[in-house]
């Protein structure tokens, strides 16, 4: 994840990103990106260069999705191995602050083929890789989306927020 880390410096992008990890709800990863996360927040090194982030992340409820993992021990962890669409179903009618989706392409393109994804906030980061995964990556569907707010930020990073269309 070295790529994402712009080298231009932004105050503003900066406390959005604290702003955004503090808005709550409860964090929804798959195995890949928990594991990417897990390894991360809960050291000293995050705290110390991103306490208020960290802190979030730390203590936000998290449900992973995984039919291999045997256990999810970061802190505040559900870990759930079948039924991804039913579980979010049951989660979306509960109580609470919503749902958050960071990364975690195969969980967005099955929940984006069954209609369980409300909003998609986008970051375009200005790096060209020449290889990756699309966050669309296996659908087999046309995804239509309305643009209802975007955002620019000083270091090049736009943030593109959607909402799916019926359809």
């Amino acid at each position: 994840m070295s790529f994402a880390q712009n080298p231009v410096p932004d105050a503003e992008w900066d406390a959005f990103v604290a702003g955004n990890a503090g808005g709550g709800g409860t964090l929804v990863f798959g195995r890949v990106t928990y594991e990417l996360m897990a390894s991360f927040w809960p050291t000293p090194f995050a705290a110390e260069t991103m306490p208020d982030v960290a802190q979030q992340m730390n203590t936000l409820p998290k449900v992973v999705f995984s039919r291999t993992l045997n256990e999810a021990s970061w802190n505040n962890t559900k870990l759930v191995k079948d039924d991804l669409s039913g579980e979010i179903r049951k989660m979306k009618n509960e109580q609470g602050q919503g749902l958050v989706i960071f990364g975690s392409g195969s969980i967005v393109s099955q929940l984006a083929e069954e209609g369980l994804i409300d909003e998609y906030q986008i970051v375009v980061d200005p790096v060209a890789l020449g290889k990756g995964r699309t966050m669309f990556d296996g659908i087999q569907k046309k995804l239509t989306l309305r643009l209802n707010s975007s955002r620019a930020f000083g270091n090049g990073n736009v943030l593109l927020c959607y909402e799916p269309l019926a359809g």
